[in-house]
């Protein structure tokens, strides 16, 4: 935990900060700062003082050593002089806030994916900050309906915005540095494609399969560990690795009674091949009522991931059994292509091959301009020149839900007033520009480790693990090899239409075959289905939408067709609006009740 504020019109530079109080607490004439907690650790020289969260480590094998010897108090000068610099000789799972009294000074700064992080609030000469959203100490709180909206459209709520007007959470790989005049953002990382057109694949898999070796072993102490299994590529290579290693693992997975979304099977496969114990699980609808409240209320902002669920069981089952770490697959298909928008987009990307005469003078006036277009085959033809004339990232719009619905059937003319629902896609599209990539699958590669991996699935598996009592750890995500993926020809990744060619070819001698050419699945929810046949779940879904009708955020005859028409015709399409319309009730009625 780290919160507290400075005030630069009211701060007393001529005090020191480096006698810290047992309790974590500075409280100085316009600086107040509490911190604690077993990830957090605080090194102070006079007037200087650092507080660091995670387990970093040093790319300079020679300082790594110093400071283990000497401590971090003697890389604080090189971190006030020069943050930056420093900042890229880091590598891990960290956030890091530097304070120089005497120069009126102070830092913050998150990791490559914001594991670790911070929010904000910059009111006049007053910066407030803390690790979570709603423990920063800023002068107003109020709910943003913005991000309300940015929510629904997300499903989480995408840095820099956060539930709360006026605070604001740091980027992925940003830092803030502050003092008597007005913040300075600035990112001190970004990805640096290289894109080669080829690679020796033999020394290129001997060198991938050791650095996921190192990530996984890096971890390791000797001591029992759990890993998440469900089955896919990825987390069967961490639990693979883990069982290569000799350190005791127990792998732990959730399964549903519900055709399509159980693959229970593939996790006892992958189980059995690589001889780990296992600890299946099957989900049922009552753990969802019981657990639902508390997990949406643990979040510091309204999170509505639907594997969040799973993700908690499978971690509260791993520190039931005593385990204190729970290694996670996560960013294998986001480093090296595995997910099957890269194919469909690539598909879309096709069209623009297409001569413009042959496009603007027969293809599109002919099927888009004339009744052979009303045709069915010609509708999919219209509707794949539709799309494909729509560049990324907007393209990714028209696949949204709220969009899809209506977003006047779905929310009051009042509440839309309020917001601007082109937020998200600007959003989208500025980190779409940012970019360093040439190659389509890069560009999408490097969009999804923001909203995909930054705001949605870390958090899911950080915050569901954390609630359970155990650390999560990304081996996936190691920094060497995100670097070496970005190394990689954009081929290895997207080979033609076939997904993540490379990593599988690397690990098929590793892999048992079932995991290599099974589709990708996940630990996604029946909720919907569930829903229709649970009178508790339904209940809880109804309050927790009623909740939203009664702030004027949802439609009330929106909410009453969702339940007593769409969700019975298309469960699993229409429950994930349930779904996420519910997490968003539960956590305003926790931590913004209203009086009823």
């Amino acid at each position: 935990m780290i919160r507290g504020f400075i005030d630069f019109d009211t701060l007393d530079r001529t005090q020191n900060v480096d006698r810290l109080t047992p309790s974590g607490d500075i409280t100085l004439p316009g600086l107040q700062l509490q911190f604690g907690g077993d990830d957090v650790r605080a090194f102070g020289i006079g007037q200087q003082l650092l507080l660091l969260q995670g387990q970093p480590r040093f790319h300079d094998a020679a300082l790594a050593g110093r400071i283990e010897r000497d401590g971090w108090g003697i890389a604080l000068a090189a971190l006030l002089e020069a943050p930056d610099a420093f900042l890229r000789g880091l590598r891990g799972r960290f956030a890091l806030l530097w304070l120089d009294l005497g120069k009126g000074r102070i830092g913050l700064a998150s990791d490559r994916f914001n594991t670790f992080g911070f929010c904000y609030a910059s009111e006049g000469r007053r910066l407030s900050f803390a690790d979570k959203a709603n423990e920063v100490p800023a002068l107003r709180r109020e709910i943003s309906a913005q991000s309300v909206f940015d929510y629904l459209y997300f499903h989480a709520i995408p840095a820099p915005g956060t539930i709360f007007e006026n605070i604001f959470r740091l980027e992925p790989g940003a830092r803030l540095v502050a003092d008597s005049a007005q913040p300075q953002l600035a990112a001190w990382w970004q990805p640096r494609f290289e894109e080669p057109t080829d690679a020796d694949f033999a020394r290129s898999a001997d060198t991938f399969k050791s650095l996921i070796k190192t990530a996984v072993e890096r971890e390791l102490d000797g001591r029992p560990v759990g890993a998440f299994l469900s089955g896919g590529t990825d987390s069967s290579t961490v639990v693979g690795m883990l069982a290569r290693s000799g350190n005791p693992v127990t792998a732990y997975s959730i399964g549903f009674e519900a055709e399509g979304y159980d693959e229970m099977e593939f996790a006892k496969i992958a189980a059995k091949h690589f001889g780990v114990n296992h600890r299946p699980y099957y989900i049922t609808s009552d753990d969802l009522v019981t657990h639902i409240p508390g997990v949406a209320a643990s979040y510091d902002q309204p999170f509505g991931n639907s594997s969040v669920l799973p993700a908690y069981l499978c971690a509260k089952l791993a520190h039931d059994d005593g385990h204190r770490k729970m290694f996670a697959g996560d960013g294998g298909d986001e480093l090296f292509g595995g997910n099957t928008r890269y194919a469909k987009q690539r598909v879309f990307g096709y069209y623009e091959k297409v001569p413009g005469l042959i496009k603007g003078a027969l293809l599109e006036p002919v099927i888009m301009q004339t009744p052979l277009g009303k045709l069915p085959l010609m509708r999919k033809a219209a509707s794949y020149i539709e799309q494909a004339n729509t560049p990324l990232p907007e393209r990714t719009a028209q696949y949204n839900l709220i969009y899809r619905l209506g977003m006047d059937n779905v929310f009051p003319r009042d509440f839309l007033s309020a917001v601007d629902p082109d937020a998200p896609v600007k959003l989208q599209r500025r980190v779409w520009q940012n970019t360093t990539a040439h190659a389509l699958v890069n560009k999408m590669l490097s969009f999804d480790w923001r909203f995909t991996l930054a705001d949605n699935d870390l958090p899911k598996v950080i915050g569901s693990t954390r609630l359970a009592g155990v650390d999560a750890i990304f081996p996936m995500l190691d920094d060497d090899l995100l670097d070496f993926s970005l190394q990689l020809p954009p081929e290895y990744k997207l080979k033609g239409l076939q997904l993540r060619w490379f990593f599988k070819e690397a690990l098929r001698d590793f892999l048992p075959q079932e995991i290599i050419t099974k589709k990708k699945q996940g630990f996604g929810l029946p909720y919907g289905h569930w829903v229709l046949k649970h009178k508790g779940l339904e209940a809880l879904a109804r309050e927790s939408l009623d909740i939203l009708v009664q702030r004027n955020i949802l439609r009330k005859d929106f909410v009453s067709e969702l339940f007593t028409t769409h969700l019975p015709a298309f469960p699993g399409y229409y429950g994930e609006m349930v779904w996420i319309s519910m997490m968003l009730g539960q956590w305003l009625d926790k931590h913004a009740p209203t009086t009823r």
